[in-house]
């Protein structure tokens, strides 16, 4: 399987799935990597395992339409089965689901549905929760609102501060992204409404 990886910043996650990759038996492969800036340290990773980078900013486009269509012509160079966002810090536009809809995944530091958006972490402490965690799902037009296809539980400590939750969450993150993904790609999956099932039909 073809994936290209969608970064912004220091790559854990983009680590993850090149050391997974590195074994045939994964049946997977991270054909490129793009980036919504230069100079984050992500880029150097896949730089460093020969995998192609490439960078579309959005400050170079007239608008986030204009900048939508560019990324998902950049991602479509490289003909992927599936696109991952890692750590990418902008929500993908109609043009790019329009292309890649339904086989794009991203991660979120919550148990979906619960605290959306970019506090997860924060927002789970502030409310009290005894156990969080963490969401693979696929992309869709909202946030964090997709057909869930993973989740993993972190308990929350008495003594978590936002940071050493987020460490431990991430940690959970990093396993159920490669596991997941490398069951996609050796059995597939069928996403059916809001249920997302492994494996071929």
């Amino acid at each position: 399987m073809r994936i290209v990886v969608l970064v912004s910043g220091s790559g854990t996650n983009l680590q993850a799935l090149l050391d997974a990759a590195a074994d045939p038996s994964y049946g997977a492969e991270v054909v490129a990597v793009g980036a919504d800036r230069d100079g984050v340290l992500a880029l150097e990773r896949a730089e460093r395992a020969g995998v192609p980078t490439f960078v579309r900013r959005l400050g170079d486009h007239a608008t986030r339409e204009e900048w939508d269509t560019a990324l998902a012509d950049a991602v479509a160079e490289h003909e992927p089965d599936l696109v991952v966002l890692a750590g990418f810090m902008k929500l993908v536009g109609p043009a790019f689901l329009d292309r890649f809809g339904g086989r794009t995944l991203n991660t979120h530091p919550a148990l979906s549905p619960s605290f959306p958006g970019t506090r997860g972490p924060a927002d789970a402490l502030d409310y009290g929760v005894k156990v969080t965690g963490c969401t693979l799902f696929v992309v869709d037009a909202g946030v964090d609102t997709g057909a869930i296809v993973a989740q993993a539980a972190v308990p929350v400590e008495d003594d978590d501060t936002v940071d050493t939750l987020h460490e431990r969450i991430k940690v959970a993150e990093r396993a159920l992204l490669v596991e997941s993904v490398g069951r996609i790609a050796r059995e597939g999956f069928v996403i059916d409404g809001r249920r997302v099932r492994l494996g071929r039909p």
